[in-house]
């Protein structure tokens, strides 16, 4: 499998490799685009009271996560030109894999912002603040700090499936490194090579992912902290007042 000869043939076809690379990281990056704003958008229905956008964002969510990924691809690819609908392969990809990774983040965004206080819609609500601008000025800027760690696992997850597109000649990293093995049976030098550019991109997106579960960690301890000196302070001067009173209760009695 390392014999050198089998890596020089391969790397001699190298610069197409990484052209496929370049392309997997276009097709990852605009479909990560449309997942933010389609579990963006979707996220806020489902925390609104409008029956109808909540029944919408459970029917995207359900309908896009109960079906598998590759089947809808493939939909795109066979079946959409069947009724005169023909996209590129690149452009099925980044659709594919948005309207997919969008359905999870939505609920990554629903999950966010049920974690804030209902006390804090509501006191939006009584200041004037439209739907609009309680969600994008006093919800979501608290939200994100929840959001972002699963969003960076979704991310390293939507690079990973860009890999579907080898099965309908994508373009991308693990078409050309499969068109490479099955052309030459160096299998070796193509997989492996391709394992490495995959974990190039989605290892410092698992690390961002972890490191930013810690840093939410820590800021959730020191918040109990205050709040338990806040609370510690609060009880001292009730005590405090409540010995001042009696005191001067009883002062006011000694002198009557």
């Amino acid at each position: 499998m390392f014999a050198p000869f089998k890596w020089e043939a391969y790397f001699s076809n190298f610069p197409v490799i990484l052209m496929a690379f370049g392309k997997t990281i276009a097709i990852s990056f605009l479909a990560l685009v449309l997942a933010l704003l389609l579990g963006m958008i979707f996220g806020m229905f489902s925390v609104t009271r409008s029956p109808i956008l909540r029944a919408l964002n459970r029917i995207y969510v359900e309908a896009i996560q109960n079906v598998p990924l590759l089947l809808q691809v493939f939909v795109m690819y066979s079946v959409f030109p069947l009724i005169g609908i023909k996209i590129s392969t690149f452009l099925i990809g980044v659709i594919a894999i948005g309207i997919y990774h969008g359905a999870y983040i939505s609920e990554v965004v629903r999950s966010g912002i049920s974690s804030i206080p209902n006390g804090q819609f509501e006191a939006a609500k009584s200041q004037g603040f439209s739907y609009a601008q309680t969600m994008f000025q006093i919800i979501l800027p608290q939200a994100i700090t929840i959001i972002m760690p699963p969003l960076a696992v979704q991310a390293a997850n939507l690079i990973k499936n860009t890999s579907i597109m080898a099965l309908v000649a994508g373009g991308e990293l693990m078409y050309a490194s499969n068109s490479f093995a099955n052309s030459t049976s160096y299998y070796g030098p193509a997989y492996v090579t391709a394992a490495v550019l995959y974990f190039i991109l989605c290892f410092p997106l698992s690390r961002l992912a972890l490191s930013l579960e810690k840093n939410r960690g820590r800021s959730r301890v020191k918040r109990v902290e205050y709040v338990n000196k806040a609370m510690t302070e609060l009880d001292e001067d009730m005590k405090n007042a409540v010995a001042e009173e009696g005191v001067s209760t009883w002062e006011s009695s000694s002198r009557g």
